[in-house]
């Protein structure tokens, strides 16, 4: 039984991988691959043909368990919806500060601060922006930033994509030396694998080297040659509105208010991120974009607006695709030590028994976050690994699960929101800009191990 929601997941990968040849958004198989598998495992776990495990690490048996062993299952479904709504309402608060900023035309002060016409100038540019915005405001979240004023910059989508992509790298790059950069840092950090000051301090340097390098491949490719291409047609010239600068420092400063929010507090990032949301709608309503501005014009710059021109489906796309992988967590597959384990940590531990260096097998980690989720693989990495805080694998987990995932374009927060956002399509991502992530991943791995193996032999 186990191995049919193994095999659900598979196909559901697949479809996903596959949208463009099959006409068929990705947001579909996600929501149909989440409910089937969720559906098998509450068939399958009430039938007593397999158990469940909680991230507590704790399992539940129905035959033997009964009615508590109900509740144990219900209680794990909820964890997971809970743990990805963080991240949903989250995403929603995000790109609705940006829609509300867009509709203000707050983006076309920064449009004006980026004059060049190069592509090459403006790809460094872009990918400088990335890299430093993400580690202050998460790569998620910088993410959608950029692809909105590149939105502004550049009208061509065959070249605008090659912009996205390449800000993937670049964010996710940047998020892994930050404490708030990336989910999967936080989570370290929360869990006090890792202090603020140590990530920075060992892993700053090959992040740089894994943005870097391949940003350096890539000035000297076509599509990153000559100059932009304005649209001759574009009717949208007039500039900023009175409430432009206003609402563009407001609501960024805002986004940027949410870690200093959850270091204040210790409250997820996602109340934080309501609150800025809160704030930031307020003044939306009060503001007068406009020198004669009337009622009935209210309404064009509303956050009503803005919320309906979030992109919903990759929100749902989300929901599916991290309640799958929950999915699997959850459905133990073996025992390992005496104790009963999930799928995705059953992996790891084959993975360590099968390769005795634990570099190799962090390395490996990076790689397979590109296709699992990089959330449940550092977590059953944080179960696997009884080290000190910021011991050298603490940090070479961050920056292998936070870079790594750029291989893929749904291997990172930062690329499923590309991808939501610009209709990237899988398989060009892979022909196209995985051979580039992948070599950044490997040159700022090799510099860390340079470091911290070689150089300065850490424990």
């Amino acid at each position: 039984m186990a191995s049919i929601v193994i095999l659900i997941f598979v196909i559901g990968y697949l479809s996903i991988t596959l949208e463009h040849p099959l006409k068929l958004d990705k947001t579909v198989p996600a929501l149909i691959m989440a409910s089937l598998i969720w559906a098998v495992l509450a068939i399958g776990f009430t039938s007593g043909w397999f158990d469940i495990i909680n991230t507590e690490e704790h399992a539940f048996n129905f035959l033997s368990g009964g009615e508590a062993a109900m509740e144990g299952f219900e209680g794990t479904l909820l964890h997971h919806l809970g743990k990805t709504s963080e991240i949903l309402i989250f995403l929603i608060g995000a790109m609705t500060i940006v829609e509300i900023i867009d509709l203000h035309r707050g983006f076309e002060v920064l449009k004006s601060a980026v004059k060049t016409k190069s592509k090459r100038k403006l790809l460094w540019i872009i990918g400088i922006l990335a890299f430093c915005l993400s580690a202050i405001i998460d790569n998620l979240t910088a993410t959608i930033v950029l692809i909105t004023l590149l939105r502004k910059l550049i009208y061509k989508r065959e070249d605008r994509i090659w912009y996205a992509a390449m800000v993937v790298i670049a964010a996710n790059a940047g998020g892994a030396w930050s404490p708030i950069g990336d989910v999967t840092t936080t989570m370290l950090w929360i869990a006090k694998k890792l202090s603020a000051a140590g990530l920075i301090e060992f892993v700053v340097l090959p992040s740089i080297v894994c943005f870097v390098v391949p940003f350096l491949i890539a000035s000297y490719l076509p599509p990153f040659k000559g100059k932009i291409e304005v649209d001759t047609n574009e009717e949208n010239t007039e500039g900023a509105l009175l409430s432009s600068k206003t609402m563009l420092f407001l609501g960024l400063g805002m986004i940027v208010s949410v870690p200093i929010f959850k270091t204040l507090t210790h409250l997820p990032p996602y109340m934080g991120m309501m609150l800025a949301l809160g704030v930031v709608w307020l003044v939306s309503e009060y503001i007068h974009p406009e020198e004669d501005f009337s009622k009935e014009r209210r309404h064009l710059y509303s956050a009503h607006k803005a919320l309906s021109r979030i992109e919903i489906s990759s929100i749902l796309f989300f929901l599916g695709i991290l309640m799958a992988v929950a999915g699997l967590e959850s459905l133990v597959y073996g025992v390992i030590d005496g104790e009963q384990v999930g799928t995705l940590r059953y992996v790891a531990e084959l993975l360590q028994n099968a390769i005795p260096n634990q570099d190799v097998v962090i390395l490996l980690l990076g790689v397979l976050s590109a296709i699992i989720d990089n959330v449940p693989l550092v977590a059953a990495s944080m179960g696997m690994y009884d080290l000190p805080m910021d011991s050298v694998l603490w940090h070479f987990i961050a920056y292998s699960a936070g870079t790594g995932g750029s291989m893929l374009i749904i291997g990172s927060a930062a690329g499923v929101a590309a991808m939501g956002m610009e209709r990237i399509d899988f398989i060009w991502y892979l022909k196209k800009i995985t051979w580039l992530a992948f070599i950044g991943f490997i040159a700022g791995a090799g510099v860390f191990l340079l470091f911290e193996r070689v150089l300065f032999h850490h424990a």
